[in-house]
C-alpha cells in the first residue's frame, strides 16, 4: 500500500536536489548551512499513500523542528528513521493543521521522541479535540495496521512563532481572516512549510471551503503569502515531482479561481470534473475534485 519514502533535501544556495527512493541520509550544500544555519529536510510518504502529505525537519546546528506527522503509522516509522538520521535533538513537533493525515503520526513520534514537546495554534488544537473520535471512527478500519496507537493531541503553542536555535519562526496567517489555516516562515530561508492553504501538483481540496467569502479569505492569504517573496514553498500536500517553490502559490489561487468559474457554468458534478480535467489534465488527486465537486454542486454534504 505504502511506496517508500522520497527524501527532498532543500538548500537554498544550491537549488533543489532530490535523493533517490531509500537513499542514505540527505545532507545540505555547506554554503546554504553557512548562510542562514537552518536547513529543511522533506519527507513525503510517495505517491501511492493515503494522503500526499508532506513532513518538514527544520534543522539547526544541533537541534530540530518537525513540522507534522504523518497520517499512518508506517509512514511515521520512516519519518522517525530520518530524523534519528539528522543526528539532531527533536525539541519540537508542530502539527500545522487539524486533519488527521498531519496528526495521526504523533503517538509514533512522541515514543520516539519522548523528550520533544508537541504544540499546534489554538484553533488546530479545538479542531482535533472536536472532530478526533469521528476521524478515527471512519479512518481507522481502512488503515489496518497502520492505525494510531492512541491520538495524541496537541498542547496550544504559547504567542504565534516557534523558536530553533535564537531564530523566530512565524505563523502566518492568526491574524488574518482564516487564523485556522496558517503557515509557518522561515525567515532565513524564506521558507513557507506546512499548512493547509497550499497545494502543488494535484487538484486543490475544496470541500472545506464551500462559500464565495471563503474562497476571498483564502486567496487573501495567499496574497499575503506572495508578498512575503518565498524563494522555497512545502506545502502540506504536494504531488511527488511538482517544484517546492513560489509556483505553488500562483497554482493554488489560479485553481481556485478556475473552480469557481467552472461551478458556476457547470449543470452538476460530473460536468465539473469534467471542466477541471480540460483545465487540469496532469493533476493527481482525482478522488479528491470528484468529492469537492459533488459538494460544489450541492449533491452531497461535508462533512
Amino acid at each position: 500500500m505504502r511506496t517508500a519514502a522520497l527524501l527532498l533535501p532543500l538548500a537554498l544556495a544550491a537549488g533543489f536536489t532530490s535523493a533517490p527512493l531509500l537513499a542514505a541520509p540527505a545532507t545540505t550544500a555547506p554554503a546554504a548551512a553557512t548562510k542562514s544555519q537552518l536547513h529543511l529536510q522533506t519527507f513525503h510518504p510517495g505517491p501511492q499513500a493515503m494522503f500526499s502529505v508532506s513532513s518538514v525537519l527544520i534543522e539547526g546546528r544541533h537541534d530540530a523542528i518537525l513540522v507534522d506527522a504523518q497520517f499512518g503509522a508506517s509512514d511515521a516509522r520512516k519519518l522517525v528513521e530520518l530524523i534519528r538520521a539528522s543526528g539532531k535533538q527533536l525539541t519540537t513537533i508542530y502539527i500545522s493543521h487539524g486533519d488527521p493525515d498531519y496528526y495521526f503520526g504523533l503517538a509514533t513520534l512522541q515514543d520516539a521522541f519522548p523528550q520533544a514537546r508537541i504544540v499546534a495554534t489554538a484553533q488546530t488544537v479545538a479542531h482535533i479535540q472536536q472532530t478526533q473520535a469521528g476521524k478515527l471512527a471512519y479512518w481507522g478500519p481502512k488503515m489496518g495496521a497502520d492505525v494510531p496507537a492512541r491520538i495524541v493531541v496537541p498542547q496550544v503553542l504559547d504567542g504565534d512563532a516557534l523558536q530553533l536555535e535564537g531564530q523566530r519562526l512565524p505563523l502566518i496567517g492568526l491574524d488574518g481572516p482564516t487564523p485556522d489555516r496558517t503557515v509557518l516562515w522561515v525567515p532565513s530561508l524564506r521558507a513557507i512549510v506546512g499548512g493547509i492553504p497550499v497545494v502543488a501538483g494535484e487538484h486543490v481540496w475544496m470541500a472545506d471551503t464551500q462559500t464565495p467569502k471563503s474562497h476571498s479569505d483564502w486567496l487573501q492569504t495567499l496574497q499575503r503569502l506572495q508578498a512575503l517573496k518565498p524563494k522555497v514553498v512545502v506545502p502540506g500536500h504536494y504531488a511527488p515531482g511538482a517544484a517546492l517553490d513560489a509556483s505553488a502559490l500562483r497554482f493554488t489561487a489560479d485553481y481556485i479561481r478556475a473552480f469557481d468559474a467552472e461551478t458556476a457554468k457547470a449543470k452538476d458534478s460530473a460536468a465539473l470534473v469534467k471542466a477541471m480535467q480540460a483545465r487540469y489534465p496532469k493533476l493527481a488527486g482525482v478522488a479528491s475534485l470528484e468529492l469537492s465537486a459533488k459538494v460544489a454542486k450541492g449533491e452531497m454534504q461535508w462533512p
